[in-house]
């Protein structure tokens, strides 16, 4: 039999302490004794017994086994956890139900059979595993529901932030199908899941398809779903995404990856509202806001005829761009400070925030990896640093060539003129008066630079 694990034996009788002791030693792990009571905290906290045999009779008297119910009150103050098995010489129907309604485990009369004795503590360790896995799940279920929090929170009071939160605002009462750009890390996830519970499906389904790792023959199961029997895996029916989604959101991330025989049926189910599984020719009717995310430039995948045209024209009411982090400013302080306090929590560092330089260090890094490449490198600034304040030497920061020729762009002032003439068209929706406004310069001025860059 597997060994029953870590015991601790309380009792007055040497001569019971050595024949206990004699007895489980095969089938221990290891076993402390003690004579008094007043020894049980101690081994608890520094021997932490899997089971205590806890005698119910000390020396105050040899009967009524208060002595062992106000120890087993004692123990479970220290651990509510505990398994608690009572011995005693004087056992009866009456106190033995008391004995269990105060926390004990079970209850052994003395003398006792091998055999029953060791099928109780068997019992009892099992009690014991149960228990500590229960906790450890618990202690997940914590952990998880605050990553959970930590990440749908976001963070940002750059411009360009809150022109995203100001069009969340205005989007909480509509259904409209929301397209939301950005590159990588940038954190569109995220931002759909705002999108979704600022909705008034918010308390409707959520589901996810993550189109840059479904290979392309899943897919269509994927998404429609399929019959029992419609393939050679099929054992039994299954919905699809669209079908668990109904009435609530879809969230398509990474939809530039969809192929244009894909794009076809996704298109068609959209403008028909309706799917049929797999394997079927039965339809199942459907009611879905789609969020679809992609950090492709989907625009020139259309002039391309890589994506097709009147599918974007399905998903796009409404587009979002999530700005890259180094165009956030002063963002990637507030972002590195969440993280670093995170991290420091969680690898129970006593750490506080960053010195001026190390701010200075983060500001000039053009983060190609954006949010999700910061959260990274303060993590590993964390477990690998010392002290109360982390330091420029805390962050490494391995510049690519393709990254290096990305920075020399971005000082590029062709390139920055350009972006900044596009962003404010983009932002004053066409309009040449007030998107010279948000340049600073003459609507005159605005039209030489358009015909000068060709916009």
């Amino acid at each position: 039999m597997d060994k029953i694990g870590k015991i601790l034996i309380v009792d007055d009788n040497e001569d019971v302490l050595f024949a206990l002791n004699l007895l489980l030693e095969p089938y221990a792990e290891k076993i402390k004794v003690a004579t008094t009571p007043d020894r049980i905290e101690y081994f608890m906290n520094t021997f932490q017994p899997d089971i205590i045999l806890l005698d119910m009779n000390f020396s105050r008297d040899a009967i009524s086994g208060q002595e062992g119910f106000e120890s087993l009150e004692h123990i479970l103050e220290i651990d509510s956890q505990a398994v608690v098995i009572f011995m005693t010489a004087y056992a009866d129907t009456d106190k033995a139900v008391r004995a269990i309604k105060a926390g004990a485990t079970d209850f052994i009369p003395k003398p006792w059979e091998k055999e029953k004795l060791l099928a109780t503590l068997t019992s009892g360790m099992r009690l014991r595993q149960s228990r500590k896995e229960i906790n450890r799940l618990k202690e997940q279920v914590e952990v998880l529901s605050e990553q959970n929090a930590f990440d749908n929170e976001i963070i940002g009071e750059s411009p360009a932030m809150k022109e995203v939160f100001s069009t969340i605002q205005k989007l909480s009462e509509t259904d409209a199908n929301i397209l939301i750009l950005g590159e990588n890390g940038t954190g569109k996830d995220v931002i759909a899941r705002l999108l979704y519970c600022c909705s008034p499906r918010c308390n409707k389904p959520f589901v996810t398809i993550d189109l840059g790792s479904i290979p392309e023959q899943l897919f269509e199961s994927e998404l429609f779903g399929f019959e029992k029997g419609a393939f050679t895996d099929a054992k039994k029916s299954k919905a699809g995404r669209m079908e668990v989604a109904t009435n609530g959101t879809l969230f398509l991330d990474e939809i530039g990856n969809l192929s244009l025989p894909m794009q076809s049926k996704l298109l068609t189910s959209i403008e028909k509202r309706y799917i049929s599984r797999l394997g079927s020719t039965q339809t199942v009717p459907i009611d879905v806001r789609l969020i679809c995310a992609t950090n492709a430039d989907i625009r020139h995948m259309v002039e391309e005829g890589n994506f097709r045209q009147d599918l974007l024209y399905r998903i796009n009411t409404i587009e979002i761009h999530i700005p890259p982090l180094r165009d956030r400013g002063n963002d990637i302080i507030l972002l590195a400070e969440h993280f670093l306090d995170r991290y420091a929590r969680k690898y129970k560092k006593e750490m506080r925030g960053l010195t001026r330089e190390a701010k200075n260090k983060l500001l000039k890094y053009t983060w190609p990896g954006n949010v999700r490449e910061l959260q990274h490198i303060m993590e590993r600034a964390v477990i690998l640093g010392d002290g109360s304040l982390l330091k420029p030497d805390n962050f490494l920061f391995h510049n690519t060539s393709k990254q290096k020729k990305e920075e020399k762009e971005f000082l590029n002032l062709e390139v920055l003129e350009r972006q900044a003439i596009e962003k404010a068209m983009r932002l004053s929706e066409g309009n040449i008066s007030r998107a010279a406004e948000y340049l600073g310069i003459t609507r005159f001025a605005l039209y030489r630079k358009l015909e000068k860059l060709g916009l």
